[in-house]
């Protein structure tokens, strides 16, 4: 296969784990005979201060003609003033909508070996196997803004169309796996949550009948998914609830640098691997930030960039089998204890950006059995 993806280093750490998940795509696309082209544009605060612009006109134009879109993470202090005209999170926000990006999967499945890592008590933590679909281009964070000296609103706003195309995927997914959804909301407060467990509710009777459907107010949810997280599979949600929930759902895993993600639109090959009609980009990110503090000293946690690079390999490329030997390379370096500091209280054997790199390349030159992953 030949695949142009486009790279957007973005802040902080970005750049490191970024290049970490690219080193691994090369070795993939070596080992399995692919030919994947990488090109690096802008986005963030880099693109701000080199362009005046989050999300350059040249960076948009190449996402449009790529074949995926590998993210680092965008944002730091340098551009954190409140006040702030062009901000590096709308730079995100912009490409999300421009490509039509509605659909965010974030799977949580904690490892054997870095249960540790995580203040869960570890017989909570084993067996848990969910995957957050997030709505991502409507809600809050993209309603009207208004802000004086005396207030401020931000309009949350959804469409019928816009919960549906969300919830089919999330319920196609479901079908896949145990046939359990649950749809999250705000059904007590919100007319957007009422709205939305509506639509929910009648896409799953009347298109999946055979999903099992249940729907959880986003508070008690908050509770549940750290008290039960065994209990659920695919959790649907929408923008601003989808957010907070993940970046809780890491302390699942032990550490947001475990935690890919990967941005859909329509066309884009669906949950079960299958290709899809008229094929359009996805855009795969760890979920973790930029973490400023760190950057540049070699210490980042990469795992979650080659985790989304796994994704990118099974949801726009169709390469099911690569991404799997990728997730299962993964696995045995974890299995060999290769942590980073934010995987093990023993600071002694902590180690840096670059020997996670070559662990996982490590174990990509050793035989892979796809099974061996399922199994």
């Amino acid at each position: 296969m030949h695949a142009n993806i486009v790279v957007l280093p973005g802040d902080g750490i970005g750049p490191e784990v970024t290049a970490a998940a690219v080193e691994v795509l090369r070795a993939v696309a070596a080992r399995y005979g692919h030919d994947f082209h990488f090109r690096e544009h802008l986005i963030g605060g880099a693109a701000i201060d080199a362009t005046g612009s989050a999300l350059p006109d040249d960076t948009l134009a190449a996402a449009r003609d790529a074949d995926a879109i590998l993210l680092g993470a965008v944002g730091g202090p340098k551009w954190s003033d409140p006040n702030a005209k062009v901000r590096p999170e709308q730079g995100l926000l912009a490409i999300r909508k421009a490509l039509g990006l509605y659909a965010n999967l974030r799977p949580v499945k904690p490892h054997a070996a870095t249960l540790g890592a995580s203040p869960i008590k570890p017989h909570l933590l084993q067996g848990v196997d969910l995957i957050v679909v997030r709505e991502l281009t409507g809600g809050i964070y993209f309603g009207d803004k208004t802000r004086s000296d005396s207030d401020a609103s931000d309009l949350c706003r959804y469409s019928v169309a816009e919960i549906e195309r969300v919830v089919r995927h999330a319920a196609a997914l479901a079908r896949t796996r145990s046939g359990k959804l649950t749809s999250v909301d705000k059904a007590n407060v919100l007319e957007t949550s009422r709205l939305w467990r509506d639509v929910t509710t009648r896409i799953v009777r009347e298109e999946f009948p055979d999903v099992q459907l249940e729907h959880q107010l986003v508070d008690s949810m908050a509770m549940h998914l750290l008290a039960r997280p065994r209990e659920y599979d695919v959790i649907v949600t929408e923008n601003m609830f989808g957010d907070i929930l993940t970046d809780e759902a890491s302390m699942l895993a032990g550490s947001l640098g475990l935690l890919p993600s990967a941005s859909l639109g329509e066309g884009t090959n669906g949950p079960d691997g299958s290709a899809q009609p008229e094929h359009r980009i996805g855009l795969y990110e760890p979920i973790h930030g930029s973490a400023p503090d760190i950057a540049g000293k070699g210490v980042a946690n990469p795992y979650a960039a080659i985790l989304s690079a796994a994704m990118l390999l099974r949801h726009s490329l169709g390469l099911d089998a690569e991404a799997q030997c990728l997730e299962l390379a993964v696995s045995r370096a974890l299995d060999a204890g290769v942590f980073t500091a934010d995987l093990t209280c023993d600071r002694t054997r902590a180690v840096g950006t670059r020997a996670v790199t070559e662990a996982v390349l490590e174990q990509l030159e050793l035989p892979c059995q796809v099974m061996e992953l399922r199994d």
